[in-house]
C-alpha cells in the first residue's frame, strides 16, 4: 500500500511538472483571433512576447503554468490594430505646435496662435500649427497674410492645412525663405493676387517656408515621439505606418528604441530623397521586431481639399485648374526603375485620377502583371472607372483611410462632380481588385481614433448620422472586413503578416481589450467604444484609468 500511494503522488507531482510553463494566461474573453477562418476563443497563453496558443481556458490551464493571470472578465480582445497610413513623427511633432485643428474661422486661428505664443514661446520664435480647414468656416476661400504680419510682425509664422499639402505664412517667414512674387516650381504654387504675394502656399511650394525651421532637439524630439506613442496605445494602435521620413529620424527612432525609451513597432517609408536611397543603399532592409524599413514615400499629386490633386478633366467648382503632379513623369518612372532593382516596395501618394493614372501606369511597366512586391497606391481617393482593374492586373494594393470619405463627403462632389465621385473613395470596389485592403487613418491629417475608421469604413456617415443612408453605401464595407483591414491585412501590406495582425500561435502577443465588441455593437455605439487595455509583445503599455 505504501509503495503504491507513493507511485500515485510521484504520478501527480509529474503531472504537474509536465505543465509548460507561460509569462501570462489571458482568460474569460470573447477572442477575435483574426486568422483564416475568423474564429474566436476565450483564452490565450503567452510566453516571451508571442502566442504559445489559444482555445478553452480548461484546455490551457491543463496544459500551462502561468506567472501572471488576466482575467478579462468577459471583455472582448482583437489584435493591436496597425495604422497602414499615417505620420507617426509628424503627429509627435505637432503636439508640440499649434493645434488648428476643427478651427470655425481665420479669426479663431489667429486666436490661437496669440495664446500659444503667450503660454509657450517669447521673443522672435517661429509660430508652427497645423489644422486649418477653409471648407469648414463659412467663408471657404483660402486666407490671407495681412492679419499674420498685423499681429505677428518680427516672428515667422507658418500655418499648415489640416492635408499638409497647403500653408499659410507671413510676410516674416516669406523674406527669410527668399520667396518673391513671380517665383514658380515644379509640383507646387505661390499664390499671388494683382502681384502681390498672398501668404498661400500650395505643396512643394510649403517647403521653401518649412525648410527654414529650425531643427528640433533631441529632447524635443523623444518627449514628441513618447507622446504620440502614448495617445496610439489608448486607441489600440500597436504598429503604425510612418510614410515619409528622413534617414536622420530613423537613426533617432532607432535610437529610441534600443534605450528601451519608444515601445511602439513603426513600419516607416522613407522620403523621396536622394541621401535616403543612399542610406538604405548602404544598410539594407532594416528589420527589429519593432522596425521595419524597406520602403519608399513618394508624392504623386496633391490634395483634393486645396485643388492640388491632378484630375483627367478640371475641377468642377474651379474651371480650367487640373491641379498638377508633383513631380514630372519620368522622375517617377526612374524611381520605380530604381526601386524594382532592388527588391524594394514603392508607396505612391496619388489622390486625383489623373495622379492614379500616371503612377498605375508607371507601376504596370516594372510589374508586369501578377506578383508579391505589393507595391502601394496611397489614397487612391479618385480612380477613372476605366483604371480600377490596373490595381488587380499588377498587383498593385490600394491603401485607405476611411475617415477621408466621412470628412470630404460634404464637398468632394463639388470639386469632381456628381459623375467622377462615385469613383472616389470606393473602397469595396478597390477591395474586390486583390482581395484585401489595408486601412489607415493618415493622422494628424485625420483624427488618430481607430474607432473612427471603423465607423467611416462601415457606416458611412459623420458623428451626427448624417447623411441618413449613409455615403456612397455600395462602397462601404463589412465589419469582418474592416477589421482585416485594420490587423492582418494592414499586416501583409507590410510583409508582416507572418508575426502579427492575427492572434495565432507563433505570431507577437499583440492586442487590445475593448469594453464593447467592436464586431456587435450598433452603429450609433462604435464611436463610444474604449480601449481598456493594450499588450505590446505581452507587456501592458496601457491601461485605462
Amino acid at each position: 500500500m505504501k509503495n503504491y500511494l507513493i507511485a500515485i503522488l510521484a504520478l501527480v507531482l509529474f503531472s504537474c511538472s509536465s505543465k509548460e510553463k507561460i509569462d501570462l494566461l489571458v482568460y474569460n474573453a470573447t477572442i477575435y483571433t483574426v486568422d483564416s477562418s475568423f474564429s474566436t476563443a476565450e483564452a490565450m497563453a503567452v510566453r516571451e512576447g508571442k502566442i504559445i496558443a489559444t482555445g478553452k481556458m480548461a484546455d490551457l490551464e491543463k496544459d500551462y503554468e502561468a506567472t501572471e493571470k488576466l482575467d478579462a472578465e468577459g471583455k472582448f480582445i482583437y489584435p493591436g490594430f496597425i495604422d497602414a497610413h499615417a505620420h507617426f513623427v509628424g503627429y509627435g511633432m505637432s503636439l508640440q505646435r499649434v493645434d488648428l485643428t476643427g478651427t470655425k474661422s481665420w479669426d479663431e486661428v489667429i486666436r490661437k496662435c496669440e495664446i500659444f505664443f503667450k503660454e509657450n514661446l517669447s521673443g522672435n520664435d517661429w509660430i508652427v500649427g497645423r489644422g486649418w480647414d477653409q471648407n469648414d468656416w463659412e467663408d471657404k476661400n483660402f486666407p490671407t497674410k495681412e492679419l499674420l504680419d498685423l499681429r505677428f510682425p518680427n516672428n515667422p509664422v507658418l500655418l499648415t492645412r489640416i492635408d499638409g499639402h497647403a500653408a499659410v505664412a507671413n510676410q516674416k517667414a516669406i523674406d527669410l525663405a527668399g520667396v518673391k512674387a513671380g517665383d514658380t516650381l515644379t509640383g507646387g504654387e505661390v499664390e499671388e493676387m494683382e502681384g502681390t504675394l498672398t501668404g498661400i502656399l500650395i505643396d512643394n511650394a510649403v517647403d521653401l517656408v518649412s525648410s527654414k525651421i529650425p531643427a528640433s532637439t533631441q529632447e524635443q524630439f523623444k518627449a514628441a515621439l513618447q507622446a504620440a506613442e502614448k495617445n496610439c496605445f489608448a486607441v489600440g494602435l500597436t504598429t503604425v505606418d510612418d510614410c515619409g521620413l528622413s534617414y536622420e529620424a530613423v537613426e533617432g527612432i532607432k535610437k529610441l528604441q534600443a534605450d528601451n525609451e519608444l515601445k511602439m513597432r513603426l513600419y516607416v517609408m522613407l522620403s523621396d530623397e536622394k541621401t535616403n536611397y543612399d542610406y538604405l543603399e548602404k544598410n539594407g532592409i532594416i528589420k527589429t521586431d519593432r522596425l521595419n524599413v524597406r520602403s519608399f514615400k513618394v508624392y504623386g499629386d496633391g490634395a483634393l481639399g486645396s485643388r492640388g490633386a491632378c484630375l483627367l478633366e478640371p475641377y468642377s467648382d474651379k474651371a480650367g485648374h487640373y491641379g498638377f503632379l508633383l513631380s514630372n513623369p519620368a522622375h517617377f518612372d526612374s524611381v520605380a526603375n530604381y526601386i524594382s532593382q532592388k527588391g524594394w516596395q514603392m508607396c505612391t501618394h496619388a489622390i486625383g485620377d489623373s495622379g492614379n493614372r500616371t503612377m498605375l501606369n508607371i507601376y504596370a511597366k516594372y510589374l508586369k502583371g501578377k506578383n508579391d512586391l505589393r507595391w502601394r497606391i496611397e489614397h487612391a481617393q479618385v480612380v477613372s472607372q476605366n483604371d480600377f482593374n490596373l490595381f488587380g492586373a499588377n498587383s498593385i494594393i490600394p491603401s485607405v483611410q476611411p475617415t477621408h470619405a466621412t470628412s470630404d463627403m460634404y464637398w468632394a462632389g463639388d470639386r469632381v462632380g456628381s459623375e467622377r465621385v462615385k469613383g472616389a473613395y470606393a473602397y469595396n470596389q478597390l477591395l474586390q481588385q486583390n482581395g484585401w485592403l489595408p486601412l489607415g487613418t493618415d493622422f494628424p491629417v485625420e483624427d488618430i481614433s481607430t474607432f473612427k475608421t471603423f465607423y467611416a469604413a462601415v457606416v458611412r456617415k459623420d458623428a451626427k448620422g448624417w447623411p441618413a443612408e449613409g455615403y456612397q453605401m455600395e462602397n462601404a464595407l463589412t465589419r469582418e472586413q474592416t477589421l482585416r483591414g485594420m490587423t492582418i491585412w494592414a499586416a501583409k501590406s507590410n510583409f508582416e503578416e507572418n508575426e502579427k495582425g492575427s492572434l495565432e500561435k507563433g505570431k507577437l502577443a499583440d492586442f487590445i481589450i475593448l469594453d464593447t465588441d467592436i464586431m456587435k455593437a450598433a452603429p450609433e455605439k462604435i464611436l463610444n467604444i474604449q480601449v481598456l487595455k493594450t499588450f505590446v509583445g505581452g507587456e501592458k503599455v496601457y491601461e485605462k484609468k
